[in-house]
């Protein structure tokens, strides 16, 4: 069976190589569809060998949930990292989280929303820690632009419109048209912000 490309922020380890074959079947054939024999054959191993690195499935989905949070979050802190003020920090997060959604990490991120409901409240629990560690980033460069007078709206609110405008893009967004990650963030910007 040919090999099963990596997922980008997964690296090439035999655990590694299990999480991305984890996330393209989990992204085409779903969770509860996809068996550790499936798994197992992506990377052309015995299905037990799997349980040498997890205990079970619902651990294997969330270590690509978490291995794609970690990475994109560290993704975030040096977006922000790279600008000087806030208006380019906002800029730099709205491409660094287009590019997570509709580019490098997309199956990853696909299985995250799409799967979430198959995690025990255990590992959701674990998850969502992670995930307000990425939401701060966001929080905290909005916060800057409130008080600086860029726009009235509650910056968790503003962080929602964000959300939904950018994780909708998969549905719609080709890297095929016109229209670049740069564009699309420039323009999704200027909508939060007003016309720069």
């Amino acid at each position: 069976m040919p090999d099963t490309p990596a997922i980008h922020g997964i690296d090439d380890s035999p655990r590694g190589r299990l999480l991305s074959a984890a996330a393209h079947l989990f992204r085409d054939k779903g969770f509860d569809r996809t068996t550790v024999r499936d798994i197992a054959a992506a990377v052309g191993i015995q299905s037990g060998s799997i349980f040498h690195h997890f205990k079970s499935k619902e651990d294997i989905l969330f270590a690509v949930m978490e291995e794609v949070i970690r990475f994109n979050t560290e993704r975030l802190r040096q977006a922000v990292a790279d600008a000087d003020t806030p208006l380019e920090q906002l800029r730099n997060l709205v491409r660094a989280e287009l590019t997570a959604t509709v580019g490098d990490t997309r199956e990853a991120m696909v299985v995250m929303v799409a799967e979430w409901r198959c995690l025990g409240e255990a590992k959701q629990q674990e998850a969502l820690a992670l995930r307000e560690i990425y939401e701060q980033i966001w929080l905290d460069v909005l916060g800057r632009l409130h008080k600086a007078g860029a726009f009235h709206a509650d910056p968790f609110i503003m962080r929602r419109l964000l959300t939904g405008m950018i994780g909708w893009t998969p549905n719609w967004f080709s890297t095929n048209r016109r229209l670049s990650v740069e564009d699309l963030a420039d323009l999704i910007v200027d909508r939060v912000v007003g016309e720069a």
